[in-house]
């Protein structure tokens, strides 16, 4: 009786953590009220979002009753859009440099190889910008050539005149790119690149601020405190919770349960680079907690994730007696009609912030009723088996882990 108390929840605390995203948080906010409401009215149970109560940064409220019982849960989005922004305010010149930067780091590196061994969606991804990129920069010279050899007929040393065409060209590509996400893309993964996999930083700094909140959360009066990482923000999310939890800031006795939900994780494009020793040490630590519980979601028709892959075995630093995380798949085929399938097959963006959304044909995987649900998320998925097509295979060639004192890290 006493575990099953332990097991519900009517206060919670949740702590969303973004991807590489330059969006104002608000966004999650809108996402939230929109897919909830249109999930409960699927489910049948009862979601409403209202102001913030807390003082924070950016949050809301969320009120729920489901299954018969009521659960607050006050929201929160721990906000690095500011140094993403900052990371993409670079002229054209300097993103084809930095192109050419990040495809040297990952071919050098051996990383881009071993990542194609795994999973080629996020791959292909990775390389949609360099294609994309050096396209435009071909329209744009195959533009000046022809306007050169117009001008040519006017005077010899008139044609080189055509290359004036090429900026204009590019900066219109630029101005584009919310519908092309080449450069987007490019940046994003040049930020993982930029330090060969160790944090710049400034997102270090920004980091233990979340670490603060998550620890000024764990003790207030609430039944369970729930971390969510998504996209990017999954790895970003491992490293605060293990900072915390060595810094003595966990799992007190008696104090909320503590939980960490992994969304469409790209794990292995940061941790399968040279220096990502402190994100490999954080997947070796966590993973053994005792004090935690830790479930990764992907699915397979998420063509940006690596899908069903283990981020601690992949990596290579998974430890004799490993306990997490969970993984298992949303089954997007599945979990979504095939009308609504159909719809957003194609749309591989979209479709990579699905797990935020409504599904039309839920099955255990619900993003509302873990985040505002009455059952903390180690009840919810009890005895839940992960899925039998998980990815174990460790396939990082760099397994070094940055030693930590008091923990035995090993290599």
């Amino acid at each position: 009786m006493a575990q099953q108390q332990a097991d519900k929840v009517r206060r919670r605390r949740v702590f969303y953590i973004p991807g590489y995203d330059p969006i104002h948080p608000r966004r999650y906010r809108e996402l939230y009220r929109k897919e909830g409401a249109e999930q409960a009215r699927i489910c049948g149970y009862d979601l409403t979002l209202t102001p913030q109560r807390r003082k924070g940064p950016y949050g809301w409220h969320v009120a729920a009753r489901m299954g018969g019982q009521d659960t607050e849960t006050d929201f929160e989005v721990l906000v690095w859009s500011d140094i993403v922004r900052r990371s993409m305010d670079q002229g054209i010149i300097a993103s084809y440099v930095q192109l050419l930067r990040t495809a040297w780091v990952y071919i050098s590196s051996g990383a881009l190889f071993r990542l194609g061994g795994l999973r080629k969606g996020p791959v292909i991804a990775a390389l949609y910008p360099v294609v994309f990129l050096i396209g435009q920069l071909v329209i744009a010279l195959l533009a000046a050539w022809a306007v050169g050899a117009l001008l040519s007929y006017l005077h010899s040393f008139a044609g080189w005149a055509g290359l004036l065409v090429v900026p204009p060209i590019l900066m219109w590509f630029r101005r584009i790119d919310n519908r092309l996400f080449a450069y987007y893309l490019m940046h994003d993964y040049a930020y993982s690149a930029q330090h060969r996999g160790a944090n710049p930083p400034a997102l270090e700094a920004r980091m233990a601020e979340f670490a603060e909140r998550i620890a000024e959360a764990l003790r207030t009066d609430v039944d369970e405190v729930l971390i969510v990482g998504h996209s990017s923000g999954a790895h970003l999310a491992v490293s605060v919770l293990s900072d915390l939890i060595r810094a003595g800031q966990g799992m007190a006795k008696g104090g909320p349960a503590l939980s960490l939900l992994t969304l469409g994780h790209v794990v292995p494009m940061v941790s399968f680079l040279p220096r990502a020793e402190r994100l490999r040490a954080d997947l070796r630590f966590l993973c053994s907690r005792g004090d935690i519980v830790w479930v990764d979601v992907s699915a397979p028709g998420d063509g940006c994730a690596f899908a069903l892959c283990d981020p601690v075995a992949v990596t290579g630093v998974a430890p004799e007696g490993q306990k997490w995380p969970l993984v298992f798949s949303a089954a997007f085929s599945e979990t979504l009609s095939p009308a609504r399938w159909k719809q957003l097959r194609r749309r591989f963006f979209r479709l990579h912030f699905q797990y935020l959304c409504a599904f039309d044909r839920p099955r255990d995987y619900d993003y509302f009723q873990i985040t505002g649900g009455p059952l903390t998320l180690g009840a919810r998925y009890a005895g839940r088996p992960a899925s039998p097509s998980c990815i174990r295979r460790a396939a990082s060639g760099y397994r070094s882990v940055r030693a930590l004192a008091g923990h035995a890290q090993g290599r």
